[in-house]
């Protein structure tokens, strides 16, 4: 079986929506990543930091879904990374109430040894880097390697996130991060601009409005499903992020006609992630459930026309 390697992390989120309020749930990119990435044939190893306050029973479901955590230190008297937000009526929009880094600001991500030859390699939203160190840990040149970031990075480690951005073959970005790395308002141009400092492929994720894909000239976008009820959006980028890269580790095929797939199915599961507050909905989903929305998203995009 193929191996995905994820890093980023694991933390609490406390979360408020116009739907309601959570108290400190399970949350963290690379927890959405490794159980979107669960649905597919492979072995997936999450690098992160957690403190000892960290609930056994998180790491016990991590490990139901065949994720190895071998890779997640266990801080002694530390406590786990906490982010509190609150989102506004749209649901596109939010405030950051509450940032604590804990554990996660002396953070030195560490490898497993059997991870080390992964096929791809998935750096979630962190310092650039956290994310850098992790591939000088490699033995051997990933087949792909995807990169997750944020504004506030690009705010306060430019440099840094310039240099892991050299080192990557796919990044995933939503269209604001896109213009501010680029300076471009069109993303056509400012996927060209991004694609100019290494990445072969740029994703801009769009939240309700879909993703796209971005290779040399060529453009594929992915719309998102219209959903009943959309009741938190928090990971929803992560888990499209997870089911991206878990599609590619387990199809091995690393072409554009596949990324369009990779970028259907990272979509698929995201319209589930959002149904519910936190991991809650990811955590009881069926792979009958995946199949038949896979079938509507096939429904929603494909059509005859003469030409």
């Amino acid at each position: 079986m193929n191996k995905l390697l994820i890093v980023g992390t694991v933390a609490f989120d406390a979360i408020e929506t116009p739907f309601g309020k959570t108290d400190k749930i399970l949350g963290g990119a690379a927890t959405y990543i490794g159980l979107s990435a669960s649905f597919f044939n492979l072995q997936s190893a999450i690098v992160s930091v957690v403190g000892d306050d960290f609930p056994q029973e998180h790491l016990d479901l991590l490990t139901s879904k065949n994720i190895d955590i071998s890779g997640i230190e266990i801080v002694k008297g530390g406590k786990t990374f906490f982010w509190s937000g609150l989102y506004h009526n749209d649901l596109n929009s939010r405030d950051t109430l509450v940032t604590e880094l804990n554990v996660l600001a002396d953070f030195q991500p560490k490898v497993p040894q059997n991870y080390k030859d992964a096929d791809v390699v998935m750096l979630g939203n962190l310092h650039p880097l956290v994310q850098s160190s992790v591939l000088d840990q490699m033995e051997k040149k990933p087949k792909l390697v995807v990169l997750d970031t944020m504004n506030f990075w690009m705010d306060c480690a430019l440099p840094e996130l310039l240099d892991v951005i050299k080192r990557v073959d796919v990044i995933t970005i939503n269209d604001e991060e896109a213009r501010q790395l680029s300076g471009e308002y069109s993303l056509v141009k400012a996927a060209a601009k991004i694609q100019d400092m290494g990445p072969k492929y740029v994703v801009i994720k769009k939240g309700e409005h879909g993703a796209l894909l971005f290779h040399n000239r060529e453009v594929f976008f992915a719309p998102a499903l219209p959903l009943e009820e959309v009741f938190d959006p928090t990971g929803a980028g992560d888990t499209f992020a997870g089911g991206f890269s878990g599609f590619i580790a387990q199809s091995e095929n690393i072409s554009f006609g596949n990324m369009k797939n990779a970028i259907i199915y990272g979509s698929n599961l995201a319209s589930f992630c959002v149904e519910k507050f936190g991991t809650e909905r990811m955590e009881s989903l069926s792979k009958a459930e995946v199949a038949i929305r896979l079938q509507q998203f096939k429904s929603l995009t494909q059509f005859d026309i003469e030409i």
